[in-house]
Formats: C-alpha cells, structure tokens, sequence
C-alpha cells in the first residue's frame, strides 16, 4: 500500500499527540522534525469534513506521534518503518464501539447512530450527575487510547471516588465560542501562528479550527447617544467608524479560516445567540449523534448550561488550542447539588432568584466545581429563568450551573423556532441514552459533592452591590444597608464619607435649568446584559413598570443616562407588540444598541455638567443595570456604586432618582395630581407579566430574527476586507499589530526554570479582579496608552476602549494594570495605576515601571491575596503581564480561568500556604525573590511544594498552581500555544 494511502486509512483522532501522555523532549522532537521531513513530500494530507467528536477521523495534519517509536528512531531504515512504527502506538480502533448503536424514529427509518451510555452496563452510571455524564459520553465516542484512554472512562465512571482525588482528564468539546473582545486576539494569534509556522519550515494552512467555530461581534458597541429616537443607527455609525480596522481584520478571519461563522455587529449579545439560536443541544454531525458542549472566550458562556448544554468559559489561549484540536485536560470536577423546591411568590424576580443563589453559593465554595440543579422546583422555572442562573456561574465561583434538559427544555427549543424534528432527535438521543429528565415520573437522587437546598418561597426582592455581584440586599434593606456603607471605611462595602460631608449637595445647571446631586444619586440607569435581556418575563416587567409609571404621571429625571441594549432583535420585537416599547422609550430608556454595552463598561461619556458636579463635591454617584458584574471602575469612571438589579429595578430605581431610598416607606414620585405614588402602585404582578408573554412572545420573532442574522447589514455588507491565507499586518494600525508572542519562538523547547533575585513589581490585597488587570474600559488621557495612541496622532475622542485594542498588543501591555481604582499596597492607600520602582525609589506608571526593569535585565514577580484574577475570562491579562515581564505570581488564591491563562502564557502560579499571606510572612514587596524550581521538567510535579526565598534571609513555602501533567508540558514550552505550533510543524 502506497504511504498516501496508508496515512488516509487511519483511524485517528485530528490531533495525534497528546501532552498528557509524554513530555517532548529535545531530543525527540528534533527526531520527530527529520522523520517529517522525509514523509512530507510523500504524504498526501486530507482534511475530514467531520468534528474531531465524531467517531471516526481521517487524520488531518502531521506531525507524526513520538511515545515508544522515538527511542528506536535513530536505527529505522524506511519512513514506511518509521511511519509503521507511529502507527503501532498510536490511537486504536475505540475499545467501546460495541457501544454504537441506531436511534430509531418512530414513524420508521434512524436518526443516527450514537454512542449508548445504558450498553456499557455499569451500574455506576444511574448515580452520576447528568453533568458527568456529557463527560462520560465524550470520552467513550472519543476514546482511542492515545488523547483518551479507556483509563480516563473508567476514572468518569468511578467519579464518586475519583473526583475528591483531583484526577485528570481530557476532554474535547464540540464547538467553541468567542465574542469579538476576546475573537480578535484569539484570531489575531492565528495569523502569527501562520505566520510563525511558515517562517519555521511549516505549512500555514495547517492553523484552522478543526471544530465549529462562532465569533459574535457584540462587545463595540458604547453608549455615545442615549434617550434619542436615532440612538440606535447613532451608537452603530459610532461603532464601525471606531472599529472598522477590528471588523475588516475579523471579516477577513472569516474566509481566511475554515469552520468559523463570523455574526457582525448589531444582531445581539454573544450569549443570547447562543441561547436562542446557536445552540445545537445535540448535534448530528453526518449520522453520528451525541451532546452538544463548548468552551468559550468569555465567562458567562455558562448561560448555555440552563440549555442543559454543558459549556463554560476558558482563556483565549485555551480556546485557540482546542480550535487546532488539542483536547482539554481538566480535573474532573466535584458536583454541588443545588436542590430547589416551591416557587417564587408574586412579584418577585428570576433576578432576584439569581442574586440569592449567588450569595448562597459564594458562601458555600464551589470554585472549579459543578453545580447541577435539580428538584420539583424546577417545574416553576422557565428556560430564561434557568439561564439567568447559569449566566452568573462565574459570580458565583463554579465551573458550570448545569440544568438537565427536561420538557421545559424542549417548549424552550420550540418557542424559539428550532424545527419540530429537531427537538423530536434531541428528546429521543437523550432519553435513550439517559441523559433527560422526567419530573413526571419517579426520580432516583443522584449522587453529589455535596448539598444545597433553597425553597423559591423564601427569595426576596435584592439588589447587589454596591461592588461586587455577591454582596446581595434585600430591596427592603437597601436604605440601611446604603447608610452603612457611606460610614464605613474603604472597602467592598464602605466609602468612608465623613459625617459632616454625608449630606452634601453638588448644585448644577443642566440645560439651562437647575439640578443638583447628593451622595446616592442615580446617574446610569442600564437596561442591559444578556442576562437579564434574555428573559422576557423581566424585560416586559420593566416594560410594565414604566407604564404604570408613565400613566401617573412620573418621569425619570433628563440628566439620568438612560438606556436599553437587549441581546437579541427579538427583543423589540416582542417589546413592540405588548405595546410597551414606547412606555420605556418615553421614560428615556431609548434603544441604544443590540450589544454589551454598559455590562462591559461601554457605558460612554456622561453629561459634563453631571460629571463636574460628581467631581466638584466628590459625590459617591450610583449607577444601577441589569448586568452580571459591577466591579469598581467597570461600569464608569465616576460611579463609584454600582448596583445589579433586575430591569424593572433598574426603572425603578431611575424613577427615584436614588438608591438612598426605603420603598417600603417612601414614595417613589409624586403624581400629576399631586398623589404619592410607592413602588407597590407601579409593580406588575407575575399574573400581568406571565399573561403579556403569553401574548406577545411568539416563535416567528426568534425565525425571523435569526434568519437574517447571517445576512450581515449595509455597513457590515460593505466593508471592504483583504484576502488570501496570511495576513498583511499594516505596521501603522493602532487596533491590529502583529503580536510578539511567536517572533523569537525555536524548534527547541526552552524548557523549565525559575526565578532569581526577581523584584515586586506589584503587592495586591484580595479581589484583585482582571478588570483591574487589564480593563476594557475607556482609556485615561494620561496613561502610557494614551500617550503611545497621541505619539501616532490618534485623537484622544478616537481612543475608543482597551477592549477594542485588544488586537494590538503595543496599546494591551501599557494598559495593563492601568486601572483607575487599582489600590497597590506600594502606594500607602494612594489609588491609581502607579507603583514604586524599587532599586530608584521612584513612583512610575505600572508599564513603565515594568519597562525599567525588563531594560535592566530583571525578572519580577506579583504578590497577591485572595481570588487573584477574578471576573471576566480575560487573556490580556494573563498576555499583559507576560509582556511586562512577570515571571511568577505568589497570591493566597486564584480565580479558575485567570491561573488556567496563567499557566497558558508560562507565568508560574503559586499560592501561599493556609493561613499565610505576604503580610504574615513579613513581605513587604522591597524584597528580591528567588524561586527554586527545578530545571528539568521531570523533577516537576503537579500541586508540589516549592520554596521561596529573599534577600534579606526569609524563606517561605508555596504550592505550585500547575495543576496536571499537561499544564507542566505547556510551561516546559514557554506557553500552550508553542506547544500546540511545534506539534504543527
């Protein structure tokens, strides 16, 4: 048989050498390099038109596989002998194809063939969560034992006493998700990698995804015009002006790279998408069925867990590798069972209910754990209600918020138009293969981590705030909890405001006419976030609030900016049918935008007489939105409270004016007949808002939004792209710039090493969160971004945000650690983007301070408290400190996506032992570090103890954060993403 021939015929998985199962050394790899050499003009590549989840492959790219052939290499006569000799040792026919089974209709004929969890007859599989076993099916379909071993099956099926031990896995997810904040610098390091791979001896074309690939362009958009009836055509003019380089350089990846769908700006919110139109739950991918799952390059791509789609969110760098094939390696999660039971009473929200769980399970811990819900109390749940749930998975610390698919599931599916014979397969697949839950028959418990139970009668009207999304008020308790918060010292609840300044009034003349602000204030009102603008139960809620409102005669003050961004077209839609858009839109909540807007801090520039009265008396201003995250300095510059609440809160709360308000016991406005109206008077009951869905939310909206979704518009339509397999990089563009990360890349691994005689360049506190790292946010006039943007005549109303940046990797790393409110231990309580540069003593801008020492040759090292990187799953913030040269980070704990791109960048990660910190131990952050750590990556283990010495004779043990063998090999590599291209070449 011709070798061509040979190569074709395997069956194999697309990428055929795995880290988890050998180290590649040196050697080797220059071994693997000549064997190539001599095939390549011999081997004739194919790529399969099939998933890497589906059963059965044809191989789509060198290099061949090392293990046990590598050794013997040097006395191999032939390629043939070599190439026979990978084969021996590579992936095998999938040990469990006995499982394979039909699924047929039941009219006659088959929906496929699928994999049957019920054949491998192991009575351990009844117990699992459902959860587990979307991680169980994977690795049976995908078993070959080379990426997946039938060991890595039998540690799924053994989770109840695997999972405690923190084993490893690999795991290879159907399809992967990007918005364009994190898309653009995913897509902008595929073109470097082509770039690099060509530069190397490589074939470029050998960088595409291998699996699906959808990039949601929602993240642009900012509020430039508000409370206007063209603010939507505004803010989209606004957008492409701003970001044509962005969106031509995307349009581009959309035909230079196979299997990625690009959605352009204006069609909605990465995540309701998702929800409403992307998401497959079970895919037929040429006859072979099995469950729908993905990674994503955001956080709350968990909000298609409540779609019963297991999906969650990882770094940009991570994501990259699994486009090309690389299977994830994960530690097999423990399992929180949250249980619910009654149901929500009237007037409450699936905000609230979010805001609840939230606090619940922060309290309870479940950081790189699962949290699968269950219980009678999901009957009283719609899918909105469920995914407004999963949405804040990260809020609340988990991996996933996971909802089995039931028969709420499947009415979901059909209300948003997919077709009847679509959910008919999903319904069939999943309970054959015991995968959909029946509330209408008996069920067995499911075996659990651990336990929580809530009872949806006892959940009370909240808001979160005034910092963080878990930091949950009861509505009744606001006032108080307000008061408390002005008194207290700096912190996640305190401002400190003295007495004698608490009651501070900050008079200003807004367009021509008198007005004045008090601590309190509301000066964001935000309808906004896929969240919440997902749920019509709360969207028409609001809709109805402002009626009410409207019909007495209440107006929300003209200098509030206002605004209303949904996260899908179907939205307007439906709001337009109740007849309740206009009611919204007359209370100043304007349709802005279909995108992330205020969520993400694109919330733009407010009013200057509003922003000089803030300034003037140092008013504590109050924004309050719909969103998922409220982080200081996220929302606006000059908001230094923050609320989450649900949207018709959210009109409320603008109506008042204040959040230094009791509801209960005072009136929220004065009627046109004088009357004092209460909050009570406006609020819709569940009954009102339960009959206006009925009624206006229809399955022809969710067709005749996503059918055309694809179809672009004029502006995206007539954008002029270039073209061809490799990027031309335009050296004067400010938004794409050919990234470092590859440029002095070799074939030879650097391998592992420490770090020595380091300085600090930063010494963090906790909650240290990756807006704070690097934030998406506007860009100061004063910061090094400003000034590299004004040194290439970029006007400062251009500079747009840092996220928009993010393709330009100059702008990334002087905007890391570039927020406004960042509090470094260096500064004695100063806040601001600056730190000490210890040898001169001199306080300097973070980047430059980090410039400083990289131009004197030295390392540094960060030092940090609790929850390092929490928030938003953000790759710059792992690349930004990367090119500034930080070389390790010691922090108390980390955040699961922040460590993960930690690792995926080579910084080492490193947590102090219980119960020590950098102030116990003494560290002031003056000191010069130095940690040992072995040179040869095999004297590396997982989780290993490693010493941290000074220079000034203190000496301290840390934990080593790589946490499997696979993390190890990255490292060995300098990053993930040269490991992934030197198994490419």
């Amino acid at each position: 048989m011709h070798i061509s021939s040979l190569y074709r015929a395997a069956i194999l998985p697309h990428s055929i050498f795995s880290p988890r199962r050998a180290a590649l050394s040196s050697s080797s790899l220059a071994a693997q390099q000549r064997l190539e050499v001599q095939l390549r003009g011999c081997v004739d590549c194919k790529r399969s038109k099939s998933s890497p989840s589906t059963a059965v492959h044809l191989i789509s790219i060198p290099p061949f596989p090392v293990r046990a052939t590598l050794a013997t290499l040097s006395t191999s006569n032939s390629p043939l002998q070599r190439l026979s000799r990978s084969f021996a040792t590579m992936g095998s026919e999938n040990p469990f194809k006995y499982t394979l089974t039909d699924l047929p209709k039941p009219e006659g004929g088959s929906y496929g063939k699928y994999y049957s969890l019920p054949a491998l007859k192991d009575p351990r599989i009844d117990s699992l969560p459902y959860s587990i076993k979307i991680l169980l099916e994977s690795a049976v379909r995908n078993c070959d034992n080379f990426q997946v071993m039938k060991e890595d099956v039998e540690k799924i099926l053994d989770w109840e006493n695997t999972s405690p031990k923190q084993v490893e896995i690999p795991f290879k997810p159907a399809r992967v998700i990007l918005q364009d904040f994190t898309g653009v610098p995913a897509v902008v390091d595929l073109a470097a990698m082509r770039d690099a791979i060509k530069r190397l001896g490589g074939d470029a074309n050998k960088i595409n995804p291998l699996v699906p690939v959808d990039l949601v362009i929602d993240h642009s958009v900012q509020v430039d015009v508000a409370r206007s009836e063209n603010a939507l055509q505004a803010n989209m003019q606004y957008e492409f002006d701003r970001n044509k380089e962005r969106f031509a350089f995307l349009k581009w990846g959309s035909t230079a790279f196979k299997n990625m769908l690009v959605v352009p700006p204006g069609s909605g919110i990465v995540h309701q998408v998702n929800l409403e139109y992307l998401g497959r739950v079970v895919f037929d991918n040429e006859g072979i069925l099995y469950p729908d799952s993905l990674v994503g390059t955001d956080s709350h791509t968990t909000m298609i867990d409540g779609l019963g789609v297991a999906g969650w969110g990882v770094g940009g760098i991570e994501a990259e590798a699994t486009m090309l094939g690389q299977p994830m390696s994960m530690v097999l999660p423990g399992v929180v069972g949250f249980k619910l039971t009654g149901q929500l009473k009237t007037g409450v929200t699936a905000t609230d209910l979010v805001l609840t769980v939230t606090q619940m399970l922060r309290k309870h811990g479940v950081v790189g754990k699962f949290v699968e819900f269950y219980g009678q109390g999901m009957s009283a749940l719609s899918l909105a209600d469920r995914a407004t749930i999963a949405n804040m998975s990260p809020e609340y610390g988990a991996t996933m918020g996971f909802f089995p698919v039931d028969h709420v599931t499947l009415q979901y599916l059909r209300l948003t138009g997919r077709e009847e014979s679509k959910v008919k397969m999903i319904e069939a697949y999943l309970r054959a293969n015991n995968m959909f839950i029946d509330y209408s028959e008996p069920q067995k418990e499911k075996t659990y981590s651990s336990y929580l139970e809530l009872d949806l009668d006892t959940v009370e009207p909240s808001l979160s705030g005034p910092k963080r999304p878990h930091d949950r008020v009861s509505l009744k308790d606001m006032k108080g909890d307000w008061q408390a918060c002005l008194d207290n010292k700096v912190g996640f609840k305190g401002f400190a405001i003295p007495k004698d300044a608490q009651g501070a009034v900050s008079k200003f003349s807004y367009h021509g006419k008198p007005a004045e602000l008090r601590h309190g204030d509301v000066v964001i009102a935000a309808i906004t976030s896929c969240t919440n603008t997902s749920n019509p139960s709360v969207m028409l809620g609001a809709g109805l609030v402002a009626k009410k409102a409207y019909d007495l005669g209440l107006e929300v003050k003209p200098w509030i900016k206002t605004s209303l961004a949904p996260g899908s077209g179907v939205v307007t839609k439906y709001l337009q049918k109740s007849g309740l858009y206009k009611y919204l839109d007359l209370q100043g909540f304007s349709l802005v935008g279909y995108g992330c807007t205020t969520c993400i801090g694109n919330s733009g520039e407010i009013d200057e007489a509003v922003a000089e009265a803030i300034v003037e008396k140092d008013i504590v201003a109050a924004a309050v939105l719909s969103g998922n995250r409220n982080f200081e300095g996220r929302v606006h510059p000059l908001t230094r409270a923050n609320y989450l609440a649900s949207p018709p809160l959210v009109v409320a709360y603008a109506l008042a004016g204040t959040i230094n308000i009791d509801f209960e016991k005072e009136p929220i406005g004065v009627s046109k007949g004088g009357k004092q109206v209460f909050l009570r008077e406006i609020w819709p009951s569940s009954e009102e808002i339960a009959e206006v869905v009925e009624s206006s939310v229809l399955p022809e909206m969710f067709k005749s939004t996503y059918e055309s979704i694809t179809k672009g518009n004029a502006m995206w339509n007539e954008l002029h792209a270039p073209s061809g397999a490799l990027y031309s990089w335009d050296p004067n563009s400010t938004y794409v710039h050919d990234p470092p990360f590859f440029k002095s890349m070799t074939l030879e691994p650097p391998g592992a090493h420490g770090v020595k005689d380091a300085y600090c360049l930063l010494n963090f506190g906790d909650s240290i969160t990756t807006d704070h790292i690097s934030p998406a946010g506007n860009i100061h006039k004063d910061s090094p971004a400003a000034k590299y943007l004004m040194d290439r005549e970029v006007d400062r109303r251009d500079f747009n945000s840092y996220g928009s940046r993010r393709g330009n990797d100059e702008v990334m790393a002087r905007g890391t650690f570039a927020n406004i409110r960042i509090v470094n231990k260096f500064l004695k309580g100063e806040v601001g983007p600056k730190t000490v540069h210890v040898p001169s003593g001199e306080k300097l801008y973070v980047y430059d301070a980090a410039t400083k020492y990289k131009e004197a040759g030295c390392d540094t090292i960060i030092l940090a408290g609790a929850e390092y990187g929490s928030g938003s799953s953000r790759d710059w913030a792992a690349k930004g400190p990367y090119l500034q040269g930080v070389k390790a980070v010691i922090a108390k704990s980390f955040e699961r996506i922040h460590r993960s791109n930690l690792v995926g960048m080579g910084i080492i990660p490193l947590c102090f032992k219980a119960g020590q910190d950098a102030d116990s131990l003494g560290l002031t952050g003056y000191e010069r570090y130095t940690i040992d750590l072995p040179s040869d990556i095999k004297a590396i283990t997982p989780g290993q103890d490693i010493v941290v010495t000074t220079d000034d004779g203190k000496r301290f043990t840390c934990t080593l954060r790589f946490d499997t063998q696979v993390e190890l090999t990255y490292f060995e590599h300098g990053g993930i993403l040269q490991y992934v291209l030197r198994q490419l070449i």
